[in-house]
């Protein structure tokens, strides 16, 4: 069963997430705020095992509110809620440890797809949701944070790098493990280590990385 906290500040949106995932039998709402600054004390009572956050909220914005949250030992999976594909405030979410990101008017199937996977440690990051943040990952700054990432990078084993080059290009588990001939639970205890040595809160941010290097274009 996967619990999940539903964050917006729309009454409308809220009832209407809540309810899609209510029908499905492995997922609990165990509540609904409409503010960042509402999201501590929740995650707190709820306990959560994934976070919906809306963006744009009054008070406390769901980009700061993913910030101070991911910065929590045992803190819940986020995955934030846009009503636009991509975006400078996208990437800062992603950046701060959120799992990926879910278009308000997504099908109820995926959406609950979605739900499921990030709880069990399979971010929201394909292919295509990776090839349209390139354009956001390579704006002002880039040189300086492609010797950074390269320099993060350089401190992994070949076998790891490998793998964070795979996952970068939005890679599922079982894909690497076939692609790179290894099994499922090596590609996961590489990983763990590459998230241990790069101080990262999940392999979003791994992926982000390989994109800053230059490395999974």
């Amino acid at each position: 069963m996967t619990w999940v906290l539903v964050v917006d500040d729309d009454a409308l949106v809220r009832a209407g997430l809540s309810m899609l995932l209510a029908g499905a039998p492995e997922i609990t709402i165990v509540g609904e705020v409409a503010d960042g600054t509402e999201v501590g004390h929740a995650v707190a009572k709820q306990e959560p095992d994934v976070v919906l956050m809306d963006i744009r909220m009054p008070g406390m914005d769901g980009l700061t509110a993913t910030e101070l949250l991911r910065t929590q030992d045992d803190a819940p999976e986020v995955i934030v809620l846009t009503t636009f594909e991509a975006g400078d405030d996208v990437v800062r979410a992603l950046r701060a440890g959120a799992s990926g990101f879910l278009l308000k008017d997504t099908p109820p199937a995926d959406l609950v797809r979605a739900v499921v996977a990030v709880a069990a440690g399979e971010p929201m990051l394909s292919p295509a949701v990776t090839r349209r943040l390139i354009g956001h990952v390579t704006g002002d700054g880039l040189g300086d944070r492609r010797r950074r990432a390269r320099e993060q990078l350089d401190r992994l084993t070949d076998r790891e790098r490998e793998v964070a080059v795979a996952v970068g290009l939005g890679k599922s588990n079982a894909e690497i493990s076939r692609d790179l001939y290894m099994s499922v639970a090596t590609v996961k205890a590489h990983v763990s280590r590459m998230l241990e040595k790069l101080e990262f809160n999940n392999r979003v941010q791994i992926a982000l990385l390989a994109h800053d290097a230059g490395e999974a274009a």
